[in-house]
Formats: structure tokens, sequence, C-alpha cells
């Protein structure tokens, strides 16, 4: 079987995978996700950091938001133009570093057997956010290394940092890149000063952040620290936490192998010590899964499964590089058959899980809540509703769907002196305890008081 026409086929591809990932969540959830929720509540006022994340996850739903408004499709879209750019780079690699586009369609067609790049990716989140400027990333760096061109450093440097703003982890995937050029730095035995160009433009990039944590006692550090129950570690975990993070991920990747032996006569590796792009891949791929790895036995950190979505986008790369004698052309229909059943299956499941289930995050009504708040504020005050204050979730919800958009805070007592407040605040929690303090009109909605402080 031979493909024809192979960019027309990929880039019909990229648009299919965008509109059914658009599409199936924008159609069958009622809400949109946590992480997105909090991204947009974090959004109503901007920071160069905040306490569980960078700042970048939190910058691009709110560029959305200023575009499209309170629109659940534009979030669900904002994911997936992240995945098919990243889609879009690696098949550009992929064309490079295997000069044949029927094998670089293949290793990203591959990538539809991870759920990290289709079950998950409606949830707009900080792993969503890094996987663009992995890609962009791990690009420059190969174009950096093989051209030496002054601009291929600088965007080396440019994404880098980005990546970084994006969730810390990324400094995983650094780890993999600088081995790679330390490796050749001693093999070679001639540096380059324009190894400095990317340093400098990464510092440059992470240099507000910086000065952010700082400033801020590195709390977003110390949030990410807790998350990976360090502080509750027992001497068994150096050992049960990395069984549990290898069997996830073999377990994960396992509809990937499935497909990839689709295309498969014979399962024979080759590895050439000498061939640079072999090397290179090793490192991007393996290196930084191998770290994580490490940092799981040697801390007892427990890995989090999703933390884990941007480090096999180059797998369907990697495994094609090494295994292409074994490729059977023969094969491919199978192989697309296969594909196609995963491409298909995936939305089908997400639609079904969405539509039958009704206790998700995604089934809460927050749209209704926020009209009945609206509503009962109408009656009652005459200014606009300015602020909420109240957790990332039931507050944040508010937040999004109320006509002012009012500015979200946790806690509203730290930023009273810097707030120029003429009513129009709305507190959102225990109902027992806001009906006891609450100066103002209080209400009750799915087990939340709601205390409304406005003029009248």
């Amino acid at each position: 079987m031979k493909i024809k026409n192979i960019s027309l086929i990929f880039n019909l591809f990229l648009l299919t995978h965008l509109l059914i990932w658009t599409l199936v969540p924008f159609l069958s959830n009622k809400n949109l996700p946590l992480d997105t929720i909090e991204a947009l509540a974090w959004g109503t006022h901007l920071d160069w950091g905040w306490d569980k994340h960078p700042p970048l996850s939190i910058f691009f739903p709110e560029v959305f938001y200023q575009l499209f408004g309170n629109q659940d499709w534009a979030y669900y879209l904002l994911s997936q133009i992240f995945i098919i750019f990243s889609f879009f780079t690696i098949f550009k690699l992929a064309k490079e570093f295997l000069k044949n586009e029927t094998y670089a369609l293949i290793s990203v067609f591959l990538l539809e057997g991870i759920y990290f790049y289709n079950f998950t990716t409606p949830e707009f989140n900080v792993n969503i956010c890094q996987i663009p400027f992995w890609s962009l990333t791990i690009y420059y760096s190969w174009q950096s290394f093989k051209n030496n061109k002054t601009h291929d450093w600088i965007l080396f440097g440019l994404f880098a940092g980005l990546g970084v703003l994006s969730k810390y982890l990324f400094i995983y995937l650094l780890i993999g890149i600088n081995f790679f050029f330390i490796y050749y730095l001693k093999k070679n035995k001639k540096f380059n000063f324009k190894y400095f160009i990317p340093i400098v433009v990464f510092l440059l990039v992470l240099s507000p952040h910086l000065i952010w944590l700082v400033e801020n006692d590195y709390k977003t550090i110390t949030y990410g620290l807790k998350r990976t129950s360090l502080e509750s570690s027992i001497l068994l975990n150096h050992l049960a936490y990395p069984l549990k993070f290898i069997f996830k991920q073999a377990a994960i990747l396992l509809p990937f192998f499935i497909l990839l032996s689709l295309t498969l006569k014979k399962f024979k590796f080759k590895f050439n010590q000498k061939d640079e792009k072999s090397i290179f891949l090793i490192f991007i791929t393996f290196v930084p899964i191998l770290s994580m790895l490490i940092t799981s036995l040697i801390f007892a950190a427990n890995i989090r499964t999703m933390w884990m979505t941007p480090f096999y986008l180059f797998f369907g790369l990697f495994f094609i590089y090494h295994f292409k004698s074994s490729i059977n052309l023969n094969f491919l229909k199978q192989f697309m058959f296969g594909f196609l059943f995963i491409f298909i299956i995936s939305p089908a499941i997400y639609l079904y899980i969405s539509i039958s289930k009704n206790n998700k995050r995604t089934d809460y009504p927050g749209k209704e809540i926020a009209y009945l708040v609206q509503d009962r504020w109408n009656k009652n005050f005459v200014n606009n509703i300015e602020i909420i204050v109240g957790d990332e979730w039931v507050a944040g919800n508010l937040s999004y769907h109320l006509q002012s958009r009012p500015q979200w805070f946790n806690n509203l007592e730290p930023k009273l002196k810097e707030l120029k407040l003429s009513g129009g605040v709305i507190y959102v929690g225990n109902a027992d305890v806001l009906k006891s303090v609450c100066p103002g009109e209080f209400g009750s909605i799915k087990n939340q008081g709601i205390c409304m402080i406005g003029v009248r």
C-alpha cells in the first residue's frame, strides 16, 4: 500500500483532530473542567506566578477570554490548537530525520495511541500548555546543533524559557538536551561560544518570574514539592513509587506499541553510536523519562500520571527512526485500520462517559448557578459585581459565568489595601459560617453559602 498526497492527508488529520476534540467536549460537557476554570479565575488579575503554577498556562486562557468571553468551545479549541501545532512541529522534524513523508506521517499517527494526545486534551492546563514549547524546544535545539545559526540558538532559548514558564517539569527535557550537548562537547573537544546565546535568552525570559518567586517566598516551588508527597515519604516509597511509575507508563504506552507492531515485519532495533540523529533522539526521549524515574527512586517522589503528558511527544519518531528497516509498507493498510479505530474510539468513549455519568466536574451547573446569583443581585443592588471571594472551583465558576466577569480572590484580606472597593463583592463558602457573619444579602445554592455585599 502506498500513501499519496501525504501533506494533504496530514493537514486533514490535523483539522479533523481539532474539530473532533473541540466539538465532542463542547457538546457533551455542561461545564469547563477544573483546571481550565482555575486558570480563568487566576487570569482575572494576571501576575508573574501563582500559588500552584508559573504564569503561562494562565496567560493563554485569559487571552482567549478577552477574544471570546465565556464561550466554552473557545477553551477546548485552545487545547487543540496547542496539540495540532505540536503535531505539525513533530512532522516537520520527522521529515528531516526520516527522509520519507510516509514514515513521518506514521510517526505522528502513532501518537494517537497515547491518550495524553487525545482523551485528556479537552482540559487546558499546565500539561497541555507545555506541549508546543516542548516540541519547539526540541526542534530548535536540533537546528542549533546542526546549522549553528544565531537565530536558531535564540529561538531555542526563547522556547525553553516559555516551556519552564508553563511548568517547572520542563526542566527534565532541558536536562536531556544539555546532556546531548555535553556529550558532543566532550566528543569533539571543541567549545562553541554560541552555546551561551540560548542560556542568556532563557534567563531573560525567566527573569520576571524569578523575581516574583523571590518576592513570594518560592510558593510555587513549595506547592510542586508537596504534590510529590515528599513530606509524608517513608523508606518503602523509594521502591513503591518508582515501580508504580513504571507500571503506569507501561499501561499508557500499550496501545502505542500495539499500533507500532502493525507496521513491522520484525522487531529489529538498529542503533549506530556514530549517528547524531539517533543519539539526539535518545537524549530527548529517554533521558527525561529516566530522570523522572531517578527522582522518584532517590527522593521517594510520587510522580503523577498526567505530569508525563509531554514526555512521549517524540516517541513515534524515535521508534520509526530505529525500526525503519523493519517497516513493511505492505502492512500500511492494517496500520491505518488500527489508527482509525483508535482515532474514532477515543472520542466515542469520551462522549459516552461524558453523557452517561452525571457526577463529574464537567456536570457542574455553573451557568445556571451564575444566572440565579446574577438575578438575585439585580433585585437587591444597583452596582456591578466586582469581586468574587472563595475557592477556585465554586467562586471561579461564578467569576467565569457572571456578566461582569468579577475578579477572583481566594482570600481578600491581603489585597484590601490595594483594592478600591465601591461595593460589589460576593463571598462564597461554608453556608453556616457565612450566614452568621454576612453583612449583606445571604443565600445558599448547592450547599454553598453566598454572601452578597453591594450598593442598594
